[in-house]
């Protein structure tokens, strides 16, 4: 049986940088604006940003960091440096391994409550 490919782990604390505190403030304006459950903002490696939030439609269903990759990689994002996600959920299997199929060298996943707060 084949090892399962090493997926990125949470960042645990406070943003590490002001980069990072602009794409949860991104992920978070997003879910507000549109009153979704998820808001999520990605960092490409060109230094670009996707905001997002989950699509919850009858015949569509994706969640924010599926449709925040989907609109990185639909405008030519070389790769991931880091990954926002808002909401009372947390990452699921299926987006990480979204994530890891964009990839970078070292991504950032960053997830935090409604109010922004960083969480494991």
């Amino acid at each position: 049986m084949n090892a399962a490919p090493s997926l990125p782990e949470p960042v645990e604390g406070q943003a590490t940088s002001p980069e990072d505190d602009k794409i949860i403030k991104l992920a978070r304006a997003a879910r507000a604006r549109t009153g979704a459950a998820e808001g999520a903002c990605i960092r490409d490696t060109d230094g670009r940003t996707y905001a997002a939030t989950t699509v919850d439609l009858p015949h569509l269903k994706l969640s924010a960091v599926a449709v925040a990759v989907a609109m990185g990689v639909s405008s030519g994002a070389p790769g991931l440096e880091a990954v926002a996600l808002v909401g009372d959920s947390s990452l699921t299997e299926a987006d990480r391994a979204v994530i890891t199929d964009l990839g970078g060298d070292a991504v950032a996943i960053l997830q935090a409550g409604p109010d922004g707060v960083l969480r494991d």
